[in-house]
């Protein structure tokens, strides 16, 4: 079974090497499955993709334009979720990749939303915090008739944070004339906001590799690790892993790169960077080339930062015995072919990164009912929830001889899929 051939794809998303990556993944999982034809090209497709221009009046006074997205992959499930980001490179095809990645992950998580994705291209260094904000609460007013809390939740990602989600919450609430936190996720605690969150992604994805480490054969203590990544993600994994007894050998980020085989002191770099400083000037710890991370040795290597940095150039150059996907769609199809052809066990990116949007949910329920967690409750919720997910992606791997990947989007386009023919088509 195959998707259309290229000719047949949009080209508004065709172009995109990200989009390409999502649906060669979901051709191989219809090959799996056995898809019906009709399904498969129903979920290769998102269900609508809303593009807007953004005038914004910068600092200076002049007006510039900026171009926005907001695409929903899939209402089958339930309302769509997924993440706004701000970043230069942002296109159609990438933020429809990532709103399919996120209903395949939304199903692999139980959870009752279907995927989406949000994204501006802009370079949010480069802009004020007034600029942020004109830019965020004009992007919301431009969604404003595909958004809501039984539409479409936002939440943050690459370039926006808490405080983007405050500024979309408030736009919101004066657009419909009543507070509506449930708008969003990932807000201030102050808001509505779930505590745990923001720690949530980097959480669950050691959650996973201790899982891993155990599957192996391997304690904690014994273990080394590379993270590429020192955001939200990356920087939450290295304390996680830190705290477990994992030696941090090396870690990178846009900027540069460190490593120390005796282990960085992760709460001091996590001090170093907060003052403003950048990593790779942290004074425990040796520079090296940002090309070199991936191939480092370790037992366990994080890609937490952006899509593709795994590909057919690098892949057969790492030295991990885990790779634990952090980032989403960090590695290439290309690079998968020669990756299976090794022992490293591989955590795919659509189970491993969970943990955000699963307590997302925690945080969209609780605001719903007005009733807030215990950040206890919510780890022990999220670590309950994710390690499910682990075993069930183990044992259908297992069972069917697929690869980890497979096996995990497997279980997300099968939810999918399902709940989608019982629903049937309308006419």
């Amino acid at each position: 079974m195959s998707h259309p051939d290229d000719s047949d794809m949009p080209s508004m998303y065709g172009d995109s090497p990200t989009f390409r990556m999502a649906r060669a993944q979901l051709d191989a999982v219809g090959e799996a499955m056995d898809l019906d034809r009709g399904i498969l090209d129903r979920l290769s497709l998102p269900k609508r993709a809303l593009i807007v221009s953004i005038p914004v009046r910068m600092d200076t006074g002049n007006l510039r334009m900026f171009t926005g997205y907001r695409v929903q992959h899939s209402l089958t499930s339930g309302p769509s979720k997924g993440g706004l980001r701000y970043d230069p490179a942002v296109d159609l095809g990438e933020v429809v990749a990532l709103s399919m990645w996120m209903s395949w992950k939304c199903g692999i998580m139980n959870l009752p939303f279907g995927g989406a994705k949000g994204g501006i291209a802009c370079d949010p260094q480069a802009l004020s915090l007034g600029e942020k904000e004109r830019l965020t609460r004009r992007f919301t007013d431009e969604v404003l008739a595909i958004i809501g809390p039984r539409q479409d939740v936002m939440a943050p990602d690459m370039g926006t944070d808490e405080q983007t989600m405050a500024w979309i919450y408030d736009t919101y609430s004066m657009k419909v004339g009543y507070a509506c936190p449930e708008i969003v996720t990932g807000k201030p605690v102050e808001l509505g906001g779930c505590v745990g969150r923001r720690e949530a992604t980097g959480r669950g994805v050691v959650y996973c590799i201790q899982e891993a480490l155990d599957v192996i054969g391997i304690r904690p203590s014994e273990a080394t690790a590379v993270v590429q990544g020192f955001g939200n993600v990356g920087s939450v994994s290295c304390i996680e892993l830190y705290q477990r007894g994992v030696k941090i050998v090396a870690v990178g980020d846009r900027y540069g790169a460190i490593a120390n085989e005796r282990g960085i002191d992760i709460p001091a770099l996590s001090r170093f960077v907060a003052s403003g400083k950048l990593l790779k000037e942290f004074p425990e710890a040796e520079p090296i080339a940002s090309e070199d991370l991936l191939a480092r040795p370790c037992t366990v290597l994080v890609p937490a930062a952006s899509e593709r940095v795994i590909n057919e150039k690098n892949a057969a150059n790492l030295r991990c015995r885990i790779l634990a996907e952090g980032a989403n769609g960090p590695t290439t199809v290309a690079a998968d072919a020669i990756l299976s052809r090794s022992d490293i066990f591989i955590i795919p990116d659509v189970l491993c990164n969970a943990g955000g949007v699963t307590v997302s949910y925690f945080e969209w329920v609780q605001d719903i009912q007005q009733l807030m967690w215990s950040e206890s409750l919510v780890n022990d919720k999220l670590r309950e929830l994710m390690l499910r997910a682990f075993h069930q992606v183990l044992k259908l791997s297992r069972e069917r001889k697929l690869s980890m990947r497979t096996a995990a989007l497997s279980l997300g386009v099968e939810k999918v899929a399902r709940e989608k023919m019982k629903r049937g088509l309308y006419p």
